[in-house]
């Protein structure tokens, strides 16, 4: 995988984790769940390593895994929430 390739693959995963974000407030969970595994299968590919970026490169790099985090946030926001009424109302039965 090439510098390029590692900073295409953090776009994308940044992109798709703003629309699970989207998603999520949005109560599509289905729609979350597709985006959920767009994500794994862009994520896969860093198994088998990533060359180190440095100067801009790792910047960027930085800059998309704090939008990432972000997003990630908002999703979590939504659905633990939701969970947790999940669990409530199974163990109420």
């Amino acid at each position: 995988m090439t510098s390029n390739e590692v900073l295409a693959m953090y776009e994308n995963i940044a992109a798709l984790s703003g629309r699970m974000a989207v998603a999520a407030q949005d109560g599509d969970f289905d729609g979350l769940a597709r985006l959920e595994t767009q994500v794994s299968v862009q994520v896969s590919a860093t198994k088998s390593g990533v060359p180190p970026l440095e100067g801009t490169q790792r910047l960027r790099k930085i800059d998309l895994l704090k939008q990432i985090m972000a997003n990630d946030r908002a999703v979590r926001d939504v659905t633990e929430p939701w969970h947790a009424q999940i669990e409530r109302a199974m163990s109420a039965h």
